[in-house]
């Protein structure tokens, strides 16, 4: 079985949260209106309340976004200045990474290693999308006749920015980043499980001289503040990483007003491995590309498509891999996987565990409560394999969200693509080998938006980020995301003198348009 770290004082720390919504530059004051328990998923205690925000709360955070948006300190900025501004953002974030580390740890549960690890990285979003304002040029356009015809960009306008638990911070700020540098304005709705460090981020960037109304931060349901946001007629552009189901509805709702849309949903991610490639590497990887997050992530190593001549191997290794993984406490220097965000999230989990018993595979680790958590607080579950999955399963083919991975043996190339192929997602896929034009020639085939060939989870502000199929539109990091901020303006100009009149019936060559 996995083993467990016992809690640590550091995780227990009580920590004041914002109680309001973030708008025009202030924290709101609850008032009257209803509010939300913000659990730590590694105690279940409560460690905040914050608003659930109404309709009427979301259109406040409309306005003074789109109030912002048209007004002459923001629209007038110069790129320059504005790009001059978000570096400093990204420095003021960066002092405050210390702080940033325990509120996140303590309000979604990641291992404070894990926290450290990401967030240390996304100061550097808001540079790179302040380089490419700076780098930026619009398009001179060849055209028939005596005309200057050139393209300018113009940012869209209001966007409305729906994040996930799993990395609030990290996800928010992806598009924060371009939101800021291109000169839109936005209205952020964290997930109601990990709001905390959303609203001090905004916070903080408004004491470093963020303008008023141009960072907004709605707190509450998906149900409630998320409908009330999507469908906000004054919103251009909504940027929203969830589930399938969430980003259906929320997507359906913006398009009822044709604001675009970059929404980055579910995944089952395939992870072929071939048997040149080095065994204990690639059960390294397994591991991480599974567990890390407590598997809470859409690129999460979901399925294992293992060549036969190195299955089972591979199967006990990975086993005995995810049973050495030190399960607890998120404070605790020794703990290597903490909680899933919630009892429902621990539950789902375990109800697949179940369904894949049913469905006749093997259960090789994990599937149950880790027993020094049993009936205590905390939302912890063991890291779960299941082997000789076939791809008909709904242990293949749906997603989990946590700790769980599965394994299928495969024969040939051709059988490998067509397995990792065999799903409705598209998000990412992951593969083993060491024969360089396989590993291309294998990523060229397979259904997805993002491939790593011998790595996992990797990413970069500069390459492009979304998936194929049910797995969403768009794309996150790189040119292309900060491209999707802005709406196109051609500007044709005649610069001949010919006279023109189209009613001169003696004309000898009339224009056709």
């Amino acid at each position: 079985m996995a083993t467990q770290t016992q809690p640590a004082s550091a995780g227990t720390t009580s920590h004041a949260s914002p109680r309001g919504l973030f708008i025009d530059g202030r924290m709101v004051d609850p008032g009257p209106r209803e509010l939300m328990n913000i659990a730590s998923p590694g105690t279940g205690a409560t460690i905040a309340q914050v608003i659930e925000a109404s309709a009427d709360d979301v259109h406040r955070a409309v306005l003074s976004a789109d109030a912002a948006f048209r007004s002459k300190e923001w629209r007038d900025m110069s790129v320059r200045t504005r790009a001059r501004l978000v570096n400093k953002l990204a420095d003021v974030m960066e002092a405050h990474l210390e702080e940033l580390f325990e509120l996140e740890t303590l309000n979604n549960g990641r291992p404070v290693r894990e926290t450290r690890a990401q967030l240390a990285r996304v100061p550097d979003l808001f540079r790179y999308n302040a380089g490419l304002a700076i780098a930026r040029r619009d398009d001179v356009i060849p055209v028939e006749g005596e005309y200057l015809t050139y393209a300018r960009r113009l940012p869209v306008g209001v966007v409305a920015n729906v994040t996930p638990f799993n990395h609030p911070l990290l996800i928010a700020s992806r598009n924060i980043a371009p939101t800021l540098t291109s000169g839109c304005t936005t209205v952020v709705k964290p997930s109601e499980y990990t709001p905390l460090t959303t609203l001090r981020l905004a916070e903080i960037f408004s004491e470093a001289g963020l303008p008023p109304g141009v960072f907004n931060v709605v707190t509450g349901t998906g149900a409630i503040t998320g409908r009330a946001l999507s469908e906000h007629p004054r919103i251009r552009k909504l940027v929203l990483t969830g589930g399938t189901d969430a980003g259906r509805r929320a997507g359906a709702a913006a398009a009822s007003n044709f604001a675009r849309q970059t929404l980055e949903l579910g995944g089952k991610t395939p992870v072929v491995v071939f048997d040149d490639y080095d065994l204990d590497q690639a059960v390294n990887y397994a591991a991480f590309g599974a567990f890390v997050g407590a598997g809470q992530t859409c690129v999460c190593a979901a399925r294992h498509i293992v060549q036969r001549s190195i299955y089972d191997a591979f199967v006990e290794k990975l086993a005995a891999k995810a049973k050495a993984i030190a399960v607890g406490d998120p404070f605790a220097a020794a703990t290597q996987m903490g909680p899933v965000i919630s009892e429902r999230q621990r539950q789902r989990v375990l109800d697949f565990a179940r369904i894949g018993l049913e469905e006749g595979a093997r259960l090789v680790a994990g599937g149950r409560v880790p027993p020094a958590f049993d009936g205590k607080p905390g939302f912890y579950v063991e890291p779960t394999v299941f082997a000789d999955v076939d791809p008909s399963m709904r242990i293949f083919q749906e997603e989990v969200f946590g700790p769980f991975t599965v394994v299928t043996p495969f024969d040939t190339e051709e059988d490998a693509v067509r397995i990792a192929n065999d799903s409705p997602y598209g998000l990412a896929a992951a593969i083993r080998t060491r024969d360089v034009a396989r590993a291309h020639r294998v990523a060229d085939r397979i259904e997805a938006g993002i491939v790593w060939i011998n790595d996992h989870h990797r990413v970069d502000a500069a390459s492009p980020w979304g998936g194929f199929k049910l797995s969403g539109i768009g794309r996150e990091f790189g040119k292309e995301s900060f491209d999707a901020y802005f709406d196109v303006k051609a500007v044709m100009v005649n610069v001949g003198d010919r006279p023109f009149d189209w009613f001169d019936m003696d004309a000898a060559a009339p224009r056709l348009n």
